[in-house]
């Protein structure tokens, strides 16, 4: 993901209608043609479509404005002015368009080739000819075309994955989603490595597949703008299921259990939704330890935390327990899909 750029802000201008026409037939031997202004034509749209081929908007970032043709006038002989031109503005999957005062959501672009009618081209003016009545046969009447519409956007791309990574920076993630799929985030020895999202696609089978997001790490303040990770943490709104890889073998020395309040914190301060996501703990780095001393570090840790959810042990950079772990993912996200059916078919 080259030139990563996940949020941008776009004014569009749709097209203004044409002018009606005030012209009356004239012909040789036809004194009395009478009134035959055409119509405007209709201003372009500006429409959003959803192009699978793009995974940032870099393409807008330097875009500041975008307007569609105006219709043309209408003329004589009752001939409507041409349409004006229409825009489409591609965007990748998952896009959210929004007021960019309010933060309204206007649009939300998350199926491919999902196209949407964002601004609206005025509607052409009334030739003369619609005023023609028995009592004013000549009428010099006529109106102008309507103007477009005008929006002032704020684009913010939300990546969609089934499965979110979030964790303190050298937590394991990007070595975690290297082991599981095709994806190649870089991977290093210091903090703050991932500096973009990643997206990698777990394959287990035929058919059988999930998408994990990789963020860059969270620290302490990371919900008030603190450090790189902040930034990105609306990419995981979409996410159905969290995975929270904590690294038990830290190269600082830091504790765990703090490592995880840390991370629970920002999850919860952050809001939006995220803190009720289901969540995983994995705890990563354990392959130095012997199975007798995995299971009482397990232990220790569920007790000093007072974690009850799911918990996993694994190694990620030796890919011990990465399989396992994934097969229970997708059940899980079967059945989470099964509930959400239910309930909408409730």
């Amino acid at each position: 993901m080259a030139n990563f750029v996940d949020e941008t802000y776009l004014s569009v201008q749709a097209g203004r209608g044409g002018d009606g026409s005030a012209s009356f037939r004239r012909e040789k031997y036809i004194p009395f043609g009478g009134p035959d202004g055409g119509d405007g034509g209709k201003g372009g749209d500006i429409f959003f479509v959803a192009d699978t081929g793009l995974n940032t908007l870099v393409d807008l970032l330097h875009v500041r404005n975008v307007k569609a043709k105006n219709g043309a006038s209408g003329t004589g002989q009752q001939c409507t002015g041409a349409a004006g031109e229409s825009i489409t503005i591609r965007v990748p999957v998952g896009t959210l368009l929004m007021d960019s005062e309010t933060n309204d959501i206007i649009a939300d672009i998350s199926e491919p080739g999902e196209k949407i009618l964002v601004a609206q081209g005025g509607l052409g003016g009334l030739g003369n000819t619609h005023f023609k009545t028995s009592t004013n046969r000549a009428p010099r009447q006529f109106t102008k075309g309507k103007e477009g519409e005008r929006l002032d956007l704020k684009l913010e791309l939300r990546l969609l994955a089934d499965v979110g990574l979030v964790g303190l920076p050298n937590a394991g993630k990007s070595t975690f989603i290297r082991a599981v799929s095709a994806a190649r985030p870089k991977v290093a020895g210091y903090p703050f490595t991932t500096l973009k999202p990643h997206l990698g696609v777990v394959r287990l089978g035929a058919g059988e597949s999930f998408v994990v997001a990789d963020i860059p790490g969270l620290i302490e303040g990371a919900s008030e703008g603190i450090g790189l990770g902040h930034q990105f943490l609306k990419h995981i709104s979409r996410c159905k299921l969290l995975l929270h890889l904590v690294d038990v073998m830290p190269i600082d020395e830091t504790d765990p259990i703090d490592a995880f309040n840390t991370i629970t914190e920002e999850l919860v301060a952050y809001g939006q939704g995220i803190e009720d996501k289901p969540r995983w703990v994995v705890l990563n780095k354990l392959d130095t330890l012997s199975e007798e001393d995995k299971a009482l570090w397990v232990e220790s840790f569920k007790e000093k935390s007072g974690w009850n959810g799911p918990l996993y042990a694994i190694s990620a950079i030796g890919r011990e327990g990465t399989q396992e772990l994934c097969a229970q993912i997708h059940q899980a996200l079967g059945r989470l899909l099964e509930d959400s059916q239910a309930g909408s078919d409730a």
